[in-house]
């Protein structure tokens, strides 16, 4: 299989990929309460283009357990080296900073905590239950790393009950390898199945622009939807630095539009499928 190859220029964006300058009350408050009490989102962190619409309607996606990930994936604008102990005051931080925000609905992630015992399982889980403790309406998608498919730490995750639990494929099984450092795609799926079988809402996301065909989305699909995922997100991959992966093709609307209805036909309860769609976009619809 020939690899995907880095390259110092970035291809130009289509109009389709433009995005509105952050603005507004509800998203300025956000950004405010963010800063003061130094959270990291991956809405930031992550450079995502709908942190305008999201904090706008009153939702925002909380990063937990610093922002350094043991992992190098090759299209992840996230931080990669050795993280800071971990902090068991965390939790209840980001539960008054919720309340303060007055979120609808948080979405949790996290980098991954490979150098933990419990791959930070035992934080994600204090903080849901902080949350849910202090902040009442606040529904909660906890969109969760691997955990190296350990499933007794995914099921602390499980047991603090969070409305959603998501975990992204971010591509099909042929590039795996080439952009994923650590993960693998058929643990990906196991890690699904787990939480499908909870009977919790189970959500997984990939990305496209990476050379994919249509016909390997398609078995993506069926691979999901095979493991019991409910809710499938999928939008273009955008090139965060020169020094990630290059993006191979700018998958048109139309594209998108033929994946959410396929997707749709095909068993899924929700499908987010547009260039600009990342796996919190419209996150409170799923719970």
């Amino acid at each position: 299989m020939p690899k995907i190859k880095n390259t110092q220029n970035k291809r130009q964006k289509p109009d389709w990929l433009k995005t509105k300058i952050p603005q507004g009350k509800s998203y300025l408050q956000v950004k405010e309460i963010v800063n003061k009490h130094k959270l990291h989102t991956i809405c930031t962190n992550g450079n995502c283009p709908n942190i305008h619409e999201c904090w706008g309607l009153g939702t925002a996606t909380l990063m937990i357990l610093g922002d350094i990930c043991t992992r190098s994936c090759k299209f992840c604008a996230v931080k990669t080296g050795k993280p800071e102990p971990a902090d068991w005051d965390e939790p209840n931080r980001v539960a008054e900073s919720v309340k303060l925000m007055k979120l609808k609905h948080c979405v949790l992630t996290s980098v991954d905590r490979d150098d933990l015992p419990d791959g930070g399982s035992g934080i994600w889980a204090e903080t849901i239950k902080a949350i849910k403790k202090v902040s009442l309406n606040t529904t909660i998608e906890a969109l969760i790393p691997d955990f190296l498919g350990k499933v007794e730490h995914i099921k602390k995750v499980i047991d603090a009950r969070p409305e959603v639990i998501s975990h992204n494929l971010e591509t099909i099984e042929r590039i795996t390898p080439e952009i994923r450092s650590v993960a693998n795609y058929r643990r990906s799926l196991e890690v699904i199945k787990f939480i499908s079988n909870s009977g919790i809402t189970s959500k997984s996301g990939i990305m496209a622009g990476f050379g994919e065909t249509e016909d390997e989305v398609y078995q993506t699909m069926d691979d999901l939807l095979k493991a019991g995922c409910k809710v499938f997100t999928i939008g273009q991959y955008l090139q965060p630095t020169s020094n990630h992966l290059p993006v191979v093709e700018f998958v048109t609307p139309e594209t998108f539009e033929k994946y959410k209805q396929t997707g749709l036909q095909k068993g899924f309860k929700f499908v987010e499928s547009s260039p600009l769609v990342r796996s919190s976009y419209h996150a409170e619809k799923h719970v």
